[in-house]
């Protein structure tokens, strides 16, 4: 199947989803449009890994398999009577669903428990059991075979998951704008001939790993190589169950079939039990920020730095996790650069344990209009304390036309990889330039983080005292003439009356 034709057929096949009505938003259905791919796409590669191992045990139990319910053909592709309306929505929720979130591995099978972590929290929203018949048979004509298809589709979900980013709005935290992950991958860098794990403790749909895969991809060596990338090189942790299905069906559309992914709270975790063996060479995260863990989960930080705000808990778990000589790049809200009380000792302690190099300010307007919070990426080296901070300050890129005074990001005109193009030159040899500066550790008061560009001059110069007083009086002598030349009008139109 060419591009243009699976771009058709799942058109088709969300333009169908429409008409039920339970499904009024790409919110509502693109998770189900995913369970249903998650469903067709693995039983291909089942039924791949079947052709080349005879004795290969199918994770998916007999009764579940596409192949059982969706397909209107069986393998030999001849018809055969499939359910629909009430009887395939009651199968769907009575057994298929159920089966699946009974499913055990353990080590020896861990597709196994990634399927049954995905169906317990998941639901089926469909009432009409016409449409979803209708879905499936359009869905039964994509082949996640060959490499060239499984790309196209993959590329197709990514357009998904934006669109669902945008019809969530303020809500769609799980989304982070793909030219930001890759300018910070392509910074960290991340080696696999050195063997480097990576980790997104906050995973969401997957764009850091799969953008680490792409990246450490062009790498790969001897096919010895290409199974520790697979296996054994890219993790994440997703807390969300919606999030976790959307991230694991990208991992599986970019062919990792057992995806490290863990659905669990990263901060659910005592950081003192994190040993040299949970740590990791490369983190690189977009963490929730703008909100608070819930109660109890603070108990698990250390003591005197125990905090229920996300993002600095995050950078705590973070600093626990990585390995001697490890690096982070972590995008973190203004906020927390300038917060004192407990955020001042997680500073402090970054600052004194790890080589906190360079933060690179971001525009405000990059992750609007579903949020205008002002964010930074910082990037730092467990190899030492911090003895100089590099600042960057980055712009709206001048393609970025309007009336308004400043140009802004915005859906229409989002961020793209070619606006980090003169970062990404200065961080290969970093200068001072009109847009960047460096601070000394010394000249930092109370870890106060919150840099500015000290070579934009302020709008409003702060001037001497008596300039000041002279400036005042100049504006009041301006109000009495205007009030006094308003006098003279209403003199002219009104007379005077004898009692005035």
């Amino acid at each position: 199947m060419d591009s243009q034709t699976l771009r058709s057929v799942i058109k088709s096949a969300r333009d169908q989803m429409r008409k039920d009505e339970n499904l009024s938003t790409d919110i509502a259905r693109i998770p189900q449009f995913t369970w249903i791919m998650f469903l067709k796409c693995f039983d291909d590669f089942e039924s791949k890994r079947e052709k080349i191992e005879p004795k290969y045990q199918h994770v998916i139990p007999q009764g579940c398999r596409w192949q059982d319910w969706a397909s209107e053909a069986d393998k030999d592709g001849n018809p055969k009577k499939v359910l629909t309306g009430d009887d395939l929505i009651k199968f769907v929720n009575d057994e298929l669903f159920p089966k699946l979130a009974r499913l055990m591995g353990g080590k020896d099978n861990r597709q196994k428990d990634m399927v049954a972590f995905i169906f317990k929290e998941m639901t089926n929203q469909f009432v009409s059991g016409f449409v979803l018949r209708k879905v499936l048979n359009l869905v039964d004509k994509i082949r996640f075979v060959s490499t060239d298809e499984i790309h196209t589709m993959a590329h197709v979900y990514e357009q998904m998951l934006v669109e669902m980013r945008d019809a969530a709005g303020t809500h769609g935290e799980f989304y982070t704008p793909r030219p930001v992950i890759q300018f910070i991958v392509n910074q960290i860098n991340p080696d696999l001939s050195k063997s480097e794990k990576v980790l997104d403790p906050a995973c969401g749909t997957g764009g850091f790993l799969i953008e680490t895969l792409s990246h450490m991809k062009k790498k790969v060596g001897p096919a010895s190589d290409y199974i520790k990338l697979m296996k054994e090189t890219i993790y994440g942790i997703e807390k969300k169950p919606t999030p976790y299905l959307l991230g694991m069906m990208n991992m599986l559309l970019h062919e990792v079939v057992v995806p490290n992914i863990a659905r669990t709270n990263t901060l659910g975790r005592p950081l003192r039990e994190i040993s040299s063996d949970s740590q990791y060479e490369v983190i690189m995260t977009n963490p929730p920020f703008g909100g608070e863990e819930e109660e109890g989960i603070s108990s698990n930080l250390p003591v005197g730095m125990q905090t229920s705000d996300t993002a600095a808990a995050f950078l705590l778990y973070i600093m626990a996790s990585l390995k001697n000589n490890g690096r982070c790049a972590i995008i973190l809200p203004d906020g927390l650069l300038f917060a004192t009380g407990i955020a001042t000792k997680i500073k402090k302690r970054l600052l004194d344990e790890f080589n906190l190099h360079t933060i690179v300010r971001l525009p405000r307007s990059v992750f609007e209009p579903y949020t205008s919070i002002a964010t930074n990426i910082l990037f730092f080296n467990k190899s030492g304390t911090t003895k100089d901070i590099w600042y960057y300050q980055m712009k709206v890129s001048d393609r970025i036309k309007g009336r308004a005074k400043e140009p802004k990001y915005s859906k229409t005109k989002p961020i793209m990889y070619e606006d980090f193009a003169e970062v990404e030159k200065w961080f290969k040899k970093k200068t001072k330039n009109e847009n960047a500066w460096k601070i000394s550790i010394g000249d930092i008061k109370e870890f106060n983080l919150d840099s500015t560009n000290p070579n934009v001059k302020s709008e409003q110069e702060i001037l001497p005292p008596r300039d000041l007083i002279d400036q005042f009086i100049n504006v009041r002598r301006d109000i009495i003439k205007s009030f006094e030349d308003i006098r003279t009008i209403v003199d002219k139109e009104i007379p005077k009356s004898k009692n005035s």
